[in-house]
């Protein structure tokens, strides 16, 4: 049975941050519950450390009997870090320290929840190594593969602001990049709700743990394409695939989950009414994280 509403989760056990080593790099990870429990894996976004995933949303979800796993990829947090501008690694790179991160934690098979880039990380890892990948849970993200339909570009205000980007704050000067981080959210939030006050403490809490803040916000986006990347084909995706995202995404309008959904065989789709580009907030946890626990309820 999974508890009613996944409890609040005050209770369950957590880790303490930490560094390991996987796939031959540092990453820091934070793990919360019991580790005989499922393992789910949480995948953050592009220029995202574990902080893109709530403290709460991970407790709660342990509370419903899982072992959850957050960390921090490469140039983000506390993991390795390359010079702002000049990422050493790959995409391909990157899913592989999800699998190293699985191998040095001990994990045979996850259930793997990633959002935005995360979620596409998620996709070739579900491809790559479909051994390692018990269920998907892909959010707020779109197809890592061709698709048959033709998906909506980014809401006009977004390619505004990507072709005429904010200037970058002084990189030293912690309330000017919390500032930066704090207006750089709200754009991705769309017209959604956007509570300032938290997103400024979440920000806060990224200056004050990143190894190297300029590169954090700088290197996914550098990331050079593979030689030999790996080709999602949604159709060939065994895992089943549970789809949850916003109305009110701005980067990937509601048709990108569609398209996952109905191009991944037997995912089911769960729209977040008023939610923007962005892990669930705390006001829809009561729909997502008992979403994600009966999606999860299985080996």
């Amino acid at each position: 049975m999974i508890p009613n509403d996944a409890v609040s989760g005050s209770d369950v056990p957590r880790s303490a941050e930490r560094l390991v080593e996987a796939n031959g790099v540092r990453l820091c990870v934070q793990t919360f519950g019991d580790p005989a429990d499922p393992t789910v894996l949480l995948i953050s976004g592009a220029a995202s450390p574990m902080d893109g995933w709530d403290e709460g949303f991970c407790a709660r979800l342990a509370a419903g009997r899982r072992h959850v796993v957050r960390y921090d990829q490469r140039d983000t947090g506390r993991s390795v870090s390359s010079p702002a501008g000049a990422p050493d690694y790959t995409f391909s790179d990157l899913t592989a320290d999800a699998v190293g991160l699985l191998d040095t934690l001990g994990v045979d098979r996850a259930h793997v929840v990633g959002i935005s880039m995360g979620g596409a990380l998620a996709q070739c890892l579900a491809v790559a190594h479909p051994e390692r990948v018990a269920t998907l849970t892909l959010v707020s993200t779109s197809p890592a593969g061709p698709t048959d339909s033709e998906l909506p570009p980014p809401s006009e205000r977004l390619r505004a602001a990507f072709a005429d980007p904010a200037p970058e704050p002084d990189w030293s000067d912690r309330a000017a990049v919390i500032a930066y981080l704090v207006e750089g959210e709200r754009l991705f939030t769309g017209s959604a709700p956007f509570d300032e006050e938290a997103v400024r403490e979440v920000s806060g809490r990224i200056v004050d743990r990143t190894t190297d803040i300029e590169a954090a916000m700088k290197n996914h986006w550098a990331l050079k394409d593979d030689e030999n990347p790996v080709t999602v084909r949604l159709a060939e995706l065994a895992a089943p695939t549970l789809v949850l995202h916003g109305t009110e995404d701005p980067l990937f309008p509601s048709a990108h989950a569609r398209a996952l959904a109905e191009g991944i065989p037997g995912a089911r789709l769960i729209i977040l009414d008023g939610v923007g580009h962005q892990a669930p907030p705390a006001r829809v946890w009561d729909t997502a994280i008992p979403a994600v626990l009966r999606h999860t309820d299985r080996d």
